[in-house]
């Protein structure tokens, strides 16, 4: 207690001694420091599992706690999150290998750790699910404000509005799923159809000021290759990245996705539009699953337990306009299990985000990427998007597609004879245009034309060709 009083008084009274921010930083790490702490003790571990005594009525539910492991550990600290209660005891789950612990072993805990302080220095860093820096630079800088890595989403009335459209550099998704700045959409498709190579495309080319990505539950191999080629140099200064491979705890791939909202938030503040790209939502909702499991909830819905769906929409509401200047546009991708749109994960991301983009699987065999199937795929800020005579372009080449994919088994087997309808045959010779516009290579530049110009050319001087409604337009 003397030194920590006396370290008080060096920052109160000479300050002349330090430099300003040093002084500030350590001044407010040290308000943090309470007066007295309490020290319970380890009793059982099963798993990643721990169980402890000494604690009641001084830790809460998502409390963070501070444990020392010996003998194998190598006395090193092991940080682990109250997530229940039995009698006497608190349930906490490591974020770490609990290797080495041992009953008996000090159990304190640790508020701040639930707290971070984002910096405008972060940019064009890697961080891990503790906010500590992964690609062997210097420490962060810590910004003076602390926010909680799970405070809740603004309030609905306190937001402004979404605002214009924000460009994302693909054609598919500019021209028939047009994002505004502050929207949430998700990208849906099964394994291998393409989900991260479309994200990796939107960070290279989108308009925003600061991107955030959150790689949680990904495959490892993927990271260097995403962070080296894929974002560039250009897109790499502009973006803060936090990962939380596969292998990870999965504390830390819960914490991971909260860590990227959380960063977003910070920029959002400082007037940013900011683009959050999270991948994936689905990894983040099986690390939940784990969790609540472990902590002893029943399973509900194809194994999840149902606190897994109460916690989803309070991660996406996150993301959306401020009350300021400022405003996070959401992308997140949902792997969707066996290629069921209706699968509970997927439904309940759906019904909260704010738009849509299927990837199809038959398209992608087919050699079209992005596999962006445009008749499924839908944004909820489209009217607000488009100007009268972009609205009218979209309407009708949809209602083209829709018309071939009605038509598309006779067409392929010969059975359509060309001319007996002048809608259908206007459908066959529109497809072909508007496949090769929405065609559109990994490493492809976005051409300086505008899209719906090239849309309109895509569909030439058919205005008096009339085209019925069809199903799905």
């Amino acid at each position: 207690m003397e030194g920590v009083k006396h370290a008080r008084e060096l920052c109160a009274g000479h300050d002349s001694h330090l430099p300003g921010i040093l002084a500030e930083q350590l001044a407010g790490r040290l308000a943090t420091i309470p007066p007295w702490r309490v020290v319970g003790t380890v009793r059982r571990c099963t798993g990643q599992l721990v169980s402890a005594a000494g604690l009641r009525g001084v830790v809460g539910l998502g409390d963070v706690c501070s444990v020392v492991q010996g003998g194998g550990g190598g006395g090193r600290e092991l940080l682990a999150e109250v997530v229940g209660f039995d009698e006497d005891e608190v349930r906490l789950l490591a974020y770490d290998d609990p290797v080495g612990l041992s009953a008996g072993a000090p159990v304190v805990l640790d508020r701040d750790r639930q707290l971070v302080r984002p910096h405008e220095s972060w940019r064009g860093r890697v961080l891990d699910a503790m906010a500590e820096p992964v690609d062997g630079g210097r420490p962060l800088a810590a910004g003076a404000r602390p926010y909680a890595l799970r405070a809740r989403p603004i309030p609905a009335q306190a937001r402004r509005l979404m605002g214009e459209r924000l460009r994302l550099g693909v054609r598919a998704l500019d021209l028939f799923v047009p994002c505004c700045r502050g929207q949430r959409l998700g990208i849906f498709a099964g394994s291998g159809v393409g989900k991260s190579s479309l994200l990796s495309m939107i960070a290279r080319h989108s308009e925003a000021d600061v991107m955030v990505i959150g790689l949680v539950g990904e495959r490892g191999r993927e990271l260097n290759e995403f962070l080296h080629h894929t974002l560039g140099a250009e897109g790499r200064a502009r973006s803060v990245v936090v990962v939380a491979t596969s292998d990870a705890p999965p504390m830390m791939r819960r914490r991971a996705a909260y860590l990227t909202l959380t960063i977003a938030e910070y920029f959002r503040d400082r007037g940013a539009q900011v683009l959050c790209l999270l991948d994936s939502v689905t990894r983040f909702a099986m690390a939940l699953r784990e969790i609540y499991l472990t902590a002893g909830e029943l399973p509900a819905s194809r194994g999840y337990p149902p606190s897994v769906f109460a916690e989803l929409p309070r991660l996406l509401e996150r993301a959306g306009p401020g009350p300021g200047e400022g405003a996070v546009t959401g992308l997140f991708t949902v792997l969707v299990e066996g290629d069921d749109l209706n699968e509970p994960v997927t439904d309940t991301v759906r019904s909260v985000l704010d738009g849509h983009v299927v990837l199809d699987r038959r398209i992608a065999e087919r050699g079209r990427f992005p596999a962006v199937d445009v008749l499924k795929s839908i944004s909820r800020a489209a009217p607000a998007c488009y100007a009268p005579e972009e609205a009218a372009a979209i309407a009708r080449a949809r209602r083209l597609l829709a018309l071939y994919n009605d038509m598309a088994e006779l067409i392929e087997l010969g059975a359509y004879r060309p001319g007996s309808n002048p809608a259908v045959d206007e459908a066959i010779a529109a497809r072909e245009a508007i496949e090769t516009l929405l065609r559109q290579d990994l490493g492809e530049e976005p051409a300086d034309v505008d899209p719906f110009a090239l849309l309109t050319a895509a569909l030439g001087d058919r205005e008096g060709a009339a085209v019925p409604e069809a199903a799905g337009a």
